[in-house]
């Protein structure tokens, strides 16, 4: 790039940095700070990797008995006498599970229970009511079952006292300083009061779990290991079920520089994030889960099904179930989510967000976000846009890969999200210094223009050298094997268009049509040198290839090229006895092969940069062999860009139409140069050309054949 388009580059790139820095610094504090909406994104996100990949069930360690809508068309409306709950339990413990967890709340004592059927009597016997008072009560019964097995009830957290105490399994803390337990009970979920079962049940219990979880927006992404009531720890239901299956006598919390670590019952342990709470890793919903509780008091389920389990038993009937809603998108029993738990923490399943994720996810945004910085002003805009795609789509999915193949959750959402607003900021500033450049080229043109005016006199006299200096198309006359043409049409202003031909030798011919981009004297003179410096290369190097002769060129006429100015060119040398023809063709418009028989094709291989665009560019030529008859047809750009007074463009396509009626008929070189020239004239006719017009048209008729068209004639 010449040093002047760097520097007009450099100033508004730097303004759009001005701004894109700042902003990309206020993007990663805001990530930092995390506001709640931003918050709410990255949940979305962590909900879209769990819906794309749903946990598999490898095992079933723990099963769910339902009180469905089929037990309760069976027994009658809920909630049935606890007599039944009590056959219930001891129907489960025979097939010996590991643990029952009842995820039911029995906080008021059975109305159906003896000692409450006279309640509502106006008068009773006596010797009736001392029979009704010697039967056992319901609650009881139930709170026998219950202690005949390895029973976990559960509780509720309130905001507010209730009068009830927690019946709590101890929680050893411990690697805790002396003030860490303050923060222990201040980190995780609080409750001031507690909804509990009636003390008969809760003193029969092996275990007490809660099973109380504050959700966001209605969908349980984490479950609580361990909460405080009253300023007591006590456990999860799920953690509680494991405690009592292996027999261990407490639960203990280790602590890690005053934050919650992980949590052990017995020899199992499973960490936890700081809150003692943990991530599931939810599966669709299974039938395979669930027995129901008719079949197991009626004996249909076999022992093998309950044996060894942790059994929980929930209400799923119509209109009775508490369904929760899962970042699957189902809602599903909350007993089922505390049985999805188990799962987790038995197949080592949970979902974990390192302490570190936060700090990489912002450093990375940072990162791509300083690559769209930089590019965003120098690049193309697709060129630029890619890389915005790249930058939001492959986060993405890094972060599924570790979620399927570790389940780590990485946020992309939020970082894709500001890559997003950065990009669209850097492209509408970008897009705004392109018009601001562009206005400013506008006025650079219109001077020019202006300068050009002032020196038309001095144009005048370059034009005519310029006319001169090109040889004369009868230079072939007498040789029948070739038939050649040419004109040009100088503009008002003195272009740079040039051509050549001469010989090589006996039978080869070398011919040239070239482009100076550019006007003006300049120009014109830039022409007059390179068509000496092409035409010396060319006979000095006469046996050489015609790409290593433009790869010459290239280099001669670069040497002296103090205003960098450039030349298209194609270059070629025909046999005239073969009808070879060996080409190379350096930024300039593809020649036409015109031909009666073969019809009309295009040389568009062999190409390569304008002359003095790439120093020491290796060119590259092409051949091919022409027809007898063939002609090839070479244009400038004055040909195609022609206007006429309209405004409208000559065009390729007009002109490949003249091309293609002529063929047929054409007998000479002269004919199909008049032919097209004749048909930009008429185009253009009362229109002030702006641009050169050259036309080149070299006809191959072949040694024997050459020499008969020629006699004839």
């Amino acid at each position: 790039m010449p040093a002047a388009d760097a520097d007009r580059t450099a100033a508004p790139a730097g303004r759009v940095r001005w701004i894109g820095v700042p902003l990309l610094v206020a993007l990663a504090l805001l990530l930092w700070a995390a506001p709640a909406w931003v918050s709410r994104i990255q949940q979305a996100w962590f909900d879209t990797c769990q819906v794309l990949l749903p946990r598999a069930v490898k095992a079933m360690p723990a099963i769910v008995v339902e009180i469905d809508q089929k037990s309760i068309v069976a027994l009658g409306q809920w909630p049935w006498p606890r007599t039944v709950l009590a056959q219930l339990v001891r129907e489960i413990a025979r097939a010996k599970p590991a643990a029952i967890g009842l995820d039911i709340l029995m906080s008021e004592s059975d109305r159906s229970s003896p000692e409450h059927w006279l309640d509502n009597m106006p008068s009773t016997d006596a010797d009736l009511a001392l029979s009704l008072a010697a039967l056992p009560s319901h609650d009881s019964e139930l709170a026998r079952a219950i202690g005949a097995s390895r029973v976990v009830l559960v509780m509720a957290g309130a905001p507010e006292p209730t009068g009830m105490t927690a019946f709590a399994t101890p929680i050893l803390i411990e690697g805790a300083a002396p003030n860490d337990t303050a923060a222990v009970h201040a980190s995780v979920a609080r409750y001031d009061g507690v909804l509990n079962n009636l003390p008969v049940l809760e003193r029969a219990a092996s275990g007490h779990g809660i099973v109380s979880v504050e959700t966001q927006d209605g969908v349980i992404r984490r479950m609580p290991m361990v909460a405080s009531i009253q300023g007591t720890l006590v456990p999860s239901l799920a953690i509680e079920m494991l405690r009592v299956a292996v027999n261990a006598p407490v639960l203990r919390l280790r602590v890690r520089d005053g934050a919650i670590a992980a949590i052990s019952a017995g020899a199992y342990t499973t960490a936890t994030d700081p809150d003692g709470s943990v991530r599931l890793h939810y599966s669709h919903r299974d039938a395979r889960r669930y027995v129901s509780a008719i079949d197991v008091l009626q004996g249909r389920v076999d022992a093998d099904a309950l044996g060894s389990k942790l059994v929980l038993v929930g209400v799923t009937g119509l209109v009775q179930v508490d369904y929760q809603g899962t970042p699957l998108g189902e809602r599903m029993p909350g007993v089922e989510v505390h049985a999805q738990l188990l799962e987790n923490l038995f197949e080592g399943a949970l979902v974990v967000r390192p302490p570190w994720a936060r700090a990489l996810e912002i450093a990375l945004f940072a990162a791509l976000g300083a690559v769209l910085v930089r590019a965003a002003p120098l690049w193309r805009t697709p060129a630029t846009a890619a890389v915005a795609v790249g930058a939001i789509v492959l986060p993405g999915l890094a972060a599924l890969a570790a979620f399927a193949g570790w389940r780590l959750l990485f946020d992309s959402a939020t970082p894709a999200l500001a890559l997003v607003a950065l990009f669209a900021t850097l492209l509408v500033l970008t897009l705004g210094e392109a018009s601001r450049e562009r206005r400013a080229l506008r006025r650079q043109m219109q001077q020019e223009r202006e300068q050009s005016a002032r020196m038309a006199g001095e144009m005048e006299a370059a034009q005519r050298v310029q006319v001169a200096m090109l040889p004369h198309d009868d230079l072939f006359r007498d040789d029948p094997r070739i038939d050649l043409a040419a004109t040009m049409v100088p503009a008002r202003e003195v272009g740079g268009d040039l051509y050549d031909f001469f010989r090589l030798d006996g039978r080869r011919v070398f011919f040239l049509v070239g482009d100076v981009a550019g006007k003006g004297l300049s120009a014109s003179i830039f022409m007059a040198v390179s068509k000496a410096l092409a035409k010396s290369a060319a006979i000095r190097h006469p046996d050489d290839d015609v790409g290593t002769w433009m790869t010459v060129a290239n280099r001669e006429i670069s040497r002296d090229n103090a205003e960098a100015l450039f030349v298209t060119a194609f270059a070629g040398i025909l046999d005239l006895d073969s009808g070879d023809l060996v080409y190379c063709n350096a930024g300039h418009d593809d020649p036409y092969c015109v031909s009666a028989t073969s019809g009309l094709r295009r040389l568009d291989a062999g190409d390569g940069p304008p002359l003095c665009t790439v120093d020491d560019h290796e060119y590259r030529g092409d051949h091919t062999f022409l027809d007898r008859g063939e002609i090839v047809l070479l244009v400038t750009d004055g040909v195609t860009d022609m206007r006429d007074t309209s405004g409208e463009m000559y065009g390729r396509a007009r002109m490949e139409a003249v091309i293609g009626r002529g063929r047929a008929g054409a007998s000479s070189a002269l004919a199909m140069v008049d032919a097209l020239r004749g048909d930009v004239r008429e185009f253009a006719a009362g229109a002030e050309p702006a641009d050169d017009l050259t036309i080149l048209a070299i006809r191959w008729i072949g040694p024997e054949a050459g020499r008969a068209a020629v006699s004839g004639r």
